[in-house]
């Protein structure tokens, strides 16, 4: 699945003068071994890193040819969840119970939470990707849009070239450079690579014990709370002000229940929570807990957060939600469009690429108060015409 890069904690982060870019590719490649040493990395092994790495065109052409994202969360969650992924999802569960008894005992992360990203990541580890790893990460380096977050992922890339742990001609994986069934970063890797089948090694290609295992790893350095929910599902009153939604606010599920929202199933808990209305006040709703806020250190695209964790919560036995009756939404011209003009009135929506991410969601809602309208955050034609 084309998607957004998993953002990484990283032991590698050049200095900024090095964030460099862009130009010849062989002289970049070059700079990338003179600035190896920084790293700890002898010369010799960072010249045969980059011996015989290409840029990859199809890298970039994945990089920026996201449309998928542009779907609202109803025709997203539809597409990425069926009735197989979640039939596969409960096989998985029990297949590798005994990895999911360990991670919920140390971690206290649900397999549900898991279970999810391994699907929609890799679908179970059967689609890994057949992107040259080494190849991914330099493409995406050297190319001007993002540098600061795919260079330090280089030097990973050679730390673990220098322990025998990476191929630069042979390792594998997604367009943005990731590994493994729960795609990785090389970064991620060095810091959070456990081994969950006890034969010494970090197999996260070939072992769910260890794929499982690492990812759960990654989520508690990433400041997941054991033990507690993400999200749940709730029912909101036909009259509130609704300014309050999105993820700025957060309140007390209890304050939230003295406004009228209510569980679905089940009860609230009395945590910190933001009302989550992806299609607008007469859509899907939920509360969102602060482990939700994790899954935005794992992907930064909202509808495949709030997807996953919804995965999530039904892999753990939660309904379907309820889709309601959304007004009706933007095509992603129109979205473009709408972006556009919020620019031009001065917000930060992260560029007019038709997608409907938190930034320009946060815009939107602003707008809406401004010009007396439901502020739900989702865009509509009216919207679009008041501006």
């Amino acid at each position: 699945m084309l998607k957004p890069l998993a953002l990484s904690l990283s032991l590698f982060a050049a200095p900024l003068a090095a964030q460099t870019c862009g130009g010849s590719f062989q002289t970049f490649l070059n700079g990338l071994v003179d600035e190896a040493s920084v790293h700890g990395i002898d010369n010799q092994t960072a010249q045969n890193f980059v011996a015989g790495a290409q840029r990859d065109q199809a890298v970039l052409d994945a990089d920026r040819g996201q449309g998928f994202f542009q779907r609202d969360f109803i025709d997203f969650s539809r597409r990425l969840i069926s009735g197989s992924r979640i039939e596969n999802g409960r096989v998985q569960g029990q297949r590798q119970d005994t990895i999911f008894d360990r991670i919920e005992a140390e971690f206290g992360i649900p397999r549900g939470v898991l279970l999810a990203f391994w699907a929609f990541e890799t679908d179970f580890g059967a689609v890994q990707g057949n992107f040259n790893t080494r190849n991914a990460l330099v493409t995406l380096a050297h190319d001007c849009r993002r540098p600061e977050l795919f260079r330090p992922q280089v030097f990973a890339a050679m730390e673990l070239f220098a322990r025998g742990d990476f191929n630069p001609a042979t390792t594998t994986g997604a367009w943005a450079g990731e590994i493994g069934m729960v795609q990785m970063l090389p970064g991620d890797i060095i810091e959070n690579g456990r081994d969950g089948d006890g034969d010494g090694l970090v197999s996260l290609k070939t072992s769910p014990p260890d794929a499982l295992l690492s990812g759960a790893s990654v989520l508690a350095s990433l400041g997941w709370q054991p033990n507690q929910p993400w999200l749940q599902e709730v029912s909101v009153p036909a009259q509130m002000d609704w300014a309050l939604s999105g993820t700025e606010t957060k309140m007390s599920a209890f304050e939230w229940g003295a406004l009228g929202v209510s569980a679905r199933s089940g009860s609230l808990t009395d945590l910190p929570a933001s009302l989550i209305l992806p299609m607008g006040r007469k859509g899907p709703a939920f509360l969102a807990y602060p482990n939700f806020d994790v899954y935005f250190e794992w992907n930064q695209s909202f509808v495949y957060v709030l997807t996953a964790a919804y995965f999530g919560t039904r892999l753990e036995g939660a309904p379907v939600y309820n889709a309601g009756n959304p007004d009706a939404g933007l095509s992603g011209e129109q979205v473009q469009e709408l972006q556009e003009k919020l620019q031009a009135r001065g917000y930060d929506v992260g560029g007019a690429d038709g997608i409907i991410g938190a930034r320009t969601r946060m815009a939107i809602q602003a707008e809406q108060v401004r010009l007396g309208m439901p502020a739900d955050a989702w865009p509509t034609p009216a919207l679009l015409n008041a501006l």
